[in-house]
């Protein structure tokens, strides 16, 4: 009796220890009758141990998985393990009283009673971690998706300087591929003669404790391209504390272009206040050379003839005569540096007219042919027909100095919004890609104009197929350009 009593007393303290268990415990037989089910699988399936407990273990399994199930339960117990985890990298499947399908963590033991083996399967419902899994998956791809669609490269580094994150705007910025870089120093995207540099900068910042701050400030930071090429560019920098180290996001942006047009616009600031010196100095000399010596020359004469009034009367003609002529040389020397410095017929009669004098000047003193495409009745107002008009002037001192063409075609015509200006020569051309001379700045000089007015401009050359300057100038009425 009292050994009775003692199993009685064990078998109702296990029933308590399986029913307080926070898992599902579902035991079955070797038929896969289920013969224990406590509270808590009551309380994930829905069904009651009443209702559960005699009825095929199929009652919790999703129809599509019982086959694969009864077979898993027989390799399971041919083997001879006492227990293992169920599902291995796939996820497991329960099924609730009212049809829903769940995720679950699940293992299964067997054990040899006098009934005979018995199954038993302690299961976990994991609804909400797949669903966090999920979503943490769904975020993770989103954010790839933004990272590799920025126009900026980014690149990430743990505590080591090595690179553990790295877009496809770094692959187009850097030249190395994703997988070659992953893994690897930082030094690999830096000139050598910055490395030392940069990985004391990246220390002292992580010891600021600053969330994020641009790089560089005042002074150019450069990168390395798989060519070898150095570049300038922008870059900002934050830190991230992770439950894996701490880790450096750097946002950068390649200033190539920008850093070449600034030194461009330098340039040209430089070489144009030493052009308007030069031309301030020719304008003193042909004054003093030509206009001031033949005021002077008049006032002699004037002088003789007040002197002589009296005498010879064919020699004053004569003095008079040559005075007349040295007045008409002034005037036309006068008239000449005036058109230099402005065309009076730019003021007088247009722009088109003004083109039409600058080509035929060209042609004459170039000896190279020059045809006009034109829209007559094109009009505007300053500062834009200066602008047409000095970049027309500009591509033809181009042509003459550098293209060694025999033809030039000059376009302009009215379009949508403003004036488009074409000017087309048969010329040598060159390489726009090729290295600027140092003093070679007019073609910035075109694009300078163009700039000002809020326009643009684009040469299209190869070698030996001459070259065609395309600008557009936007017209706005009204506005104060």
């Amino acid at each position: 009796m009292p050994h009775r009593l003692n199993d009685q007393n064990a078998a109702a303290r296990l029933a308590g220890l399986l029913d307080s268990a926070m898992d599902a415990i579902v035991t079955v037989d070797e038929s896969e009758k289920i013969v224990l089910y406590n509270r808590a699988a009551e309380r994930i399936f829905g069904w009651s141990s009443a209702e559960a407990v005699g009825r095929p273990l199929d009652l919790l399994i999703p129809a599509r998985f019982r086959d694969a199930h009864v077979d898993h339960v027989q390799r399971f117990g041919a083997t001879g393990v006492t227990s293992r985890r169920m599902s291995g990298s796939t996820v497991v499947y329960g099924l609730r009283k009212d049809g829903e399908e769940f995720p679950v963590d699940a293992s299964i033991s067997q054990l040899e009673a006098p009934e005979g083996r018995l199954f038993t399967v302690i299961l976990r419902d994991v609804t909400e971690r797949v669903r966090a899994e999920t979503e943490q998956a769904r975020l993770a791809a989103r954010l790839a998706g933004l990272l590799d669609s920025a126009m900026d490269g980014i690149v990430t580094v743990d505590d080591h300087q090595r690179i553990v994150m790295y877009n496809r705007a770094a692959e187009r910025i850097f030249g190395w591929p994703q997988t070659h870089v992953m893994g690897q120093s930082l030094d690999i995207l830096l000139p050598p003669r910055f490395r030392h540099s940069h990985f004391r900068y990246l220390k002292r910042y992580g010891e600021s404790g600053a969330s994020s701050r641009r790089m560089g400030a005042d002074m150019v930071i450069y990168g390395l391209r798989s060519s070898g090429e150095e570049f300038p560019m922008d870059a900002s920098i934050s830190q991230l504390q992770t439950s894996e180290g701490r880790l450096f996001t750097v946002i950068l942006r390649d200033v190539t272009e920008r850093v070449r047009a600034q030194d461009d616009l330098a340039a040209f600031a430089k070489q144009s206040i030493a052009i308007r010196e030069q031309e301030k100095s020719r304008v003193a000399r042909e004054l003093h050379d030509e206009l001031a010596q033949s005021l002077a020359v008049i006032k002699i004469d004037t002088m003789w003839l007040e002197a002589n009034m009296s005498e010879d009367v064919e020699d004053c003609a004569r003095k008079v005569h040559g005075m007349l002529n040295m007045i008409d040389d002034a005037v036309a020397s006068t008239r000449r540096i005036a058109a230099d410095l402005r065309p009076l017929v730019l003021d007088d009669l247009g722009l088109m007219p003004a083109i039409e004098w600058l080509a035929q000047g060209f042609q004459e003193r170039w000896g190279i042919a020059c045809e006009l495409e034109e829209d007559q009745d094109i009009e505007m107002d300053e500062p834009y027909a200066t602008a047409v008009f000095r970049i027309v002037q500009e591509s033809l001192v181009n042509v003459a100095k550098h293209a060694d063409a025999k033809r030039v075609v000059v376009s302009v015509r009215e379009v949508d919004g403003g004036v488009r200006l074409k000017v087309r020569d048969d010329g040598k051309g060159f390489d726009p890609k090729a290295p600027r001379k140092a003093a070679s700045l007019g073609l910035a000089g075109l694009r300078e104009r163009a700039h000002l007015l809020k326009g643009s401009v684009v040469i299209h050359s190869q070698l030996g197929q001459g070259t065609t300057i395309d600008a557009f100038i936007p017209i706005r009425e009204g506005e104060d350009a």
